[in-house]
């Protein structure tokens, strides 16, 4: 990157120094290379710091850069797209699938996961947390909660938690016959656990993705996965279908 004259441009001095990085990144870096410091990059474009960083700040915002905690300011890799589309008919885990099962634990949902399982009786619930990386990095966290009436034959596996159990909990999930599902996408704000998981600060803005799974004439499954809202794209089906809820804003689960 060499050192660009600024002064004559009419546009805000931080936009078109925006512009001239985001070319820079596409031509002279690589992904996840760190970019030099804040001092050598204001000095080679000759502009301030506030300068700088203001630039800096808006292609974090648009997703071109990234500032992980003890490494520095990054070169993001491309967004993941998100497809909120209603013609997926896969349940999780299945060919193709690019989650990575993590744990497994057992215990009640939360309430506001419990109300979309319809008033079943949800004495047990399965817990699979899973993770989807890109180049590396976790770009978004998955808590998937199955009733264990939905695997009742899951007692016969010896696995108590941990990835193993995860992976057998997909397993007998997939038996069931996948009659349909549904998605909700709402922006939220990445709690403790999330930010954590996501290598994020808490409240950093996320794209919250809830799944129902329907199969036996009910639902048996949920899905809540976290996505980095920086890292991230939505993509819709031929459909084109999106519906829009007035119930207010929501937090990550």
């Amino acid at each position: 990157m060499g050192t660009t004259q600024l002064e004559t441009v009419p546009e805000p001095k931080y936009w078109h120094l925006k512009t001239v990085l985001s070319e820079a990144l596409d031509s002279d870096f690589a992904v996840g290379e760190i970019l030099p410091n804040e001092r050598e990059l204001a000095a080679r474009f000759g502009v301030a710091r506030a300068t700088l960083r203001q630039a800096l700040e808006q292609l974090e915002l648009e997703g071109r850069l990234q500032r992980r905690r003890g490494v520095g300011t990054t070169v993001a890799p491309p967004r993941v797209g998100v497809s909120v589309g209603t013609e997926q008919h896969d349940w999780p885990g299945t060919a193709g699938d690019t989650w990575q099962a993590a744990d497994c634990a057992v215990g009640a949902p939360p309430l506001s996961v419990a109300r979309l399982f319809d008033g079943q009786p949800l004495d047990e619930v399965h817990t699979v947390r899973r993770i989807r990386t890109t180049h590396g990095q976790p770009v978004a966290a998955e808590l998937l909660y199955v009733p264990a009436s939905s695997v009742p034959d899951l007692t016969s596996i010896d696995a108590p938690s941990g990835p193993a159990r995860a992976r057998s909990v997909l397993r007998e999930l997939q038996r069931l016959a996948l009659e349909g599902q549904d998605r909700a996408v709402e922006l939220g704000s990445a709690r403790a656990d999330d930010a954590k998981e996501l290598d994020r600060l808490p409240g950093a803005p996320v794209l919250v993705v809830t799944t129902r799974y329907f199969s036996l004439g009910r639902t048996v499954a949920v899905s809540v996965a976290t996505y980095r809202a920086d890292t991230c794209r939505l993509t819709f089906g031929d459909s084109g279908d999106v519906q829009i809820s007035h119930d207010g804003h929501r937090q990550a689960s």
